[in-house]
């Protein structure tokens, strides 16, 4: 049988206790018949644990589900099916050799108007992954949770990227920033999002275009995420590798740099650097983001 926990541990921003796992126990008890999914879906239910949108954290839940089965605290049925990892399932394939592009260079004020499509959950979010794969050093992947894609068209053409998801939980830099509690930040963190790719694409030498492209973007990002998932943007922020990028079109944007990171991943248990330090960049989105950034409870 296994024994009661005592020890309070944290699970991406949840505080779990003994009496919580007890409840999951309860919860795999009274559902003896159903999947890891399934059950993962009735932990959200007895929990209220939601997005702001009102979708069920189910993923997040599956994934303490599975640490705490491993960790010999609960007992999970047997898996039905594997299934596939969801970065690797939706990876970009090449681009396809059909696209064509013609090299632009010139001034921004000749290249002309530009359209800035948000593609999240539209038909081209396909071509926004493709080029993404293809161009970017880093490559790209779908993110899980909430994020926003821009394909940014330029006299017809494709001609760059902007890719935005759900922030880190805790940064010191930015967190010292914006002078929240830990409440605070763990009330508030879905109200940040986080620029993971920036893409000039290589045939376009366009000068002060990124700058220009940042601020535009800053512009339109909170009511196209309120759109999405009904809730606000009050900052951005990304990080530089500064062994390669110098930081030049966040700092044309307004965008301020807060420091290094600690060379440690989100998931780090050994407090030791095991990755590249970066610097952290942020842009708040009004003069009161600090208040609101700063209020107990969710908006």
């Amino acid at each position: 049988m296994l024994a009661v926990v005592q020890t309070e541990f944290r699970y991406r921003g949840r505080n779990i206790s003994g009496a919580d796992i007890e409840s999951i126990r309860q919860v795999i008890a009274d559902h003896p018949g159903l999947s890891r999914r399934r059950l993962s879906a009735k932990l959200c239910q007895a929990w209220n644990w939601v997005q702001a949108n009102g979708q069920l954290r189910d993923m997040v839940a599956r994934g303490l589900m599975l640490q705490l089965h491993r960790a010999g605290l609960i007992v999970l049925p047997a898996k039905r099916k594997s299934v596939p990892n969801n970065a690797a399932r939706h990876r970009a394939p090449l681009l396809e050799p059909s696209l064509e592009v013609t090299p632009l260079e010139c001034d921004l004020a000749e290249l002309g108007p530009l359209e800035i499509r948000q593609v999240r959950r539209t038909p081209e979010e396909a071509l926004f992954g493709r080029l993404l794969q293809t161009h970017h050093y880093l490559g790209y992947r779908r993110p899980v949770g909430e994020h926003v894609k821009y394909l940014v068209y330029g006299r017809g053409q494709p001609i760059a990227c902007l890719a935005w998801s759900s922030s880190p939980r805790h940064l010191g830099p930015r967190d010292r920033f914006i002078g929240w509690s830990a409440p605070q930040r763990r009330a508030q963190i879905h109200l940040l999002a986080y620029n993971t790719r920036f893409l000039i694409l290589p045939w376009v030498k366009v000068r002060h275009l990124a700058s220009h492209l940042l601020g535009r973007v800053a512009r339109r990002i909170s009511d196209d995420w309120q759109q999405l998932y009904q809730h606000p943007i009050y900052l951005l922020e990304t990080f530089i590798e500064p062994a390669r990028f110098r930081g030049t079109c966040y700092r044309a944007a307004n965008w301020l740099p807060l420091g290094l990171t600690t060379g440690r991943g989100k998931d780090d248990l050994t407090h030791q650097p095991n990755r590249s330090l970066k610097e952290l960049w942020v842009q708040p989105l009004g003069r009161d983001f600090r208040q609101r950034l700063c209020r107990e409870g969710h908006e």
